[in-house]
């Protein structure tokens, strides 16, 4: 009885690996498993040990090998990815430095240092973040609770609609030298199982904001609210393409910050080349920063 229980459930696993983006939306409770899909392979060893246990015999132990193997297929680039290294132009971050945090000011300090330009979200208007980066940049591009921040003029700034009752997202253009850059920084409304349509809709936002601009080199920076395997992610990349995917090692996990298993905050692009991406913590913040250095092309 347990081995046809670990044959049935290891097939299960195996199909929804491979198969989630089958599944119906459920209303909004399939794109938040998906979020965490990578996790799914902890089933694996879970039935390994069972098998194992219960002498369930050697059908039920290759059986097993088919989850596992799915798994590796779609992760295992993730895991053995290197950055490719290479000359840059610009060194950049993105991080929510969180709504209430009055340690805002130290979760930036150690993350700004040597960066060309940092894109902040849920941030207290001439709160301890904002006060820190105007230290460290000579230029920004604030509105409401989102700014930019940077070491090369920002020669034009606006925010940007998308569909929330409060502006979370502007447009810049930053003057660098090896020419102009059109940067978005933005903070999509929260995803929870049952509750997405909101997020949706701020994405097809932002998907119409960037078919929209004909800019050569574009950055597309903040918290989307949306993870790397969730299937709304489609509606950005592409066109755009993700820097972690591009030239990070491992998952790039963001949130929470103490233990992080998904990645909402994002560095995505078009006319440039990543050629290093990663994470970095962000002590008093309860997310994590994502951090890439790229090339204009």
């Amino acid at each position: 009885m347990l081995r046809r229980v670990i044959i049935v459930t290891a097939g299960a696993l195996a199909l929804l690996l491979g198969g989630h983006g089958l599944l119906p939306d459920l209303n909004g409770f399939t794109p938040v498993l998906e979020s965490l899909l990578p996790w799914l392979g902890l089933g694996v060893p879970i039935l390994l040990v069972g098998a194992l246990v219960s002498r369930s015999g050697k059908a039920a132990l290759a059986v097993l090998l088919l989850p596992g193997l799915v798994w590796a297929v779609m992760f295992g680039p993730d895991l053995l990815r290197t950055a490719p290294g290479g000359p840059s132009d610009l060194s950049v971050a993105t991080l929510n430095v969180g709504v209430v945090n009055n340690n805002s000011g130290r979760a930036v300090r150690a993350v700004a240092k040597d960066r060309d330009l940092f894109a902040a979200q849920e941030l207290t208007p001439g709160g301890p973040a904002a006060k820190e980066l105007d230290q460290v940049f000579p230029y920004k591009a604030q509105v409401s609770t989102i700014g930019l921040w940077s070491r090369h003029p920002i020669v034009e700034q606006r925010r940007v609609d998308i569909g929330l009752a409060w502006t979370r997202a502007l447009r810049a253009v930053v003057k660098t030298p090896k020419g102009k850059l059109t940067v978005y920084v933005v903070h999509l409304a929260s995803a929870r199982p049952g509750a997405t349509a909101k997020r949706d809709d701020t994405l097809d936002h932002a998907r119409r904001l960037i078919d929209r601009d004909p800019s050569e080199h574009l950055l597309l920076l903040g918290d989307l609210n949306t993870a790397t395997t969730d299937r709304k992610r489609s509606d950005l990349v592409p066109p755009l393409l993700d820097a972690q995917q591009e030239a990070g090692g491992g998952f790039g996990f963001t949130w929470p910050s103490s233990f992080p298993i998904t990645r909402p905050d994002h560095i995505l692009y078009r006319g440039l080349t990543a050629t290093s991406a990663g994470v970095e913590e962000a002590a008093g913040s309860d997310h994590r920063a994502a951090v890439a250095t790229l090339r204009l092309k």
